[in-house]
């Protein structure tokens, strides 16, 4: 599919191309994105430009991934987002603030944006967030954006060669009183 642009009330949240990876690649020079995130640590020129030219376009291209710029109206980047779809009707969501935006509820705007624009623009029935335990402010948006915490899962991630537990949350239709695509029974 083609790229599409959102707006908030407070950011533009489009893809991000070549006229991004200098942005892209001073805001992921924080130890505090390669720590907790799974980018190439040390985080290389040459990484960001594979992301903004090579990786996000063929995500939008083959509806595999949807990532989001979390653009200022002055036009400076505060963070990314992502969608990955894992299976039929099922993404995972992924983000992260630029160290100088953190703290102004950026990024929680921002997943909640995508989140309803995945519900209704690309039939998802369920949204997966996953961070490693004790990444307690991606917990933090993951909460007030309105996902659901589910448990801890064993050796789930893998950053840098290690793996290492995960948190999961999860966020449906329904919680944002929206129609799902197919039937869903809970549990009794």
């Amino acid at each position: 599919m083609e790229p599409v642009t959102l707006t908030t009330d407070r950011l533009v949240l489009r893809t991000v191309g070549p006229q991004d990876t200098e942005a892209v690649y001073a805001a992921a020079q924080d130890p505090d994105i390669q720590r907790w995130t799974t980018i190439p640590s040390p985080y290389l020129l040459e990484h960001a430009r594979n992301f903004t030219e090579q990786a996000v376009p063929d995500g939008w291209a083959n509806d595999s991934m949807f990532t989001f710029g979390l653009f200022l109206p002055d036009g400076e980047l505060a963070g990314m987002l992502g969608v990955t779809m894992i299976s039929l009707g099922v993404g995972e969501i992924g983000f992260w603030g630029a160290e100088e935006h953190r703290g102004h509820g950026y990024v929680t705007e921002a997943a909640v944006a995508v989140s309803r624009w995945a519900f209704t623009e690309r039939a998802v029935d369920r949204l997966e967030w996953r961070a490693e335990v004790g990444n307690t402010a991606s917990r933090a948006v993951a909460r007030r954006a309105g996902y659901t915490m589910e448990g801890t899962l064993r050796s789930a991630i893998n950053n840098n060669g290690v793996r290492r537990d995960c948190w999961i949350a999860s966020l449906l239709p329904s919680d944002l009183t929206l129609p799902s695509t197919s039937p869903y029974l809970p549990a009794p």
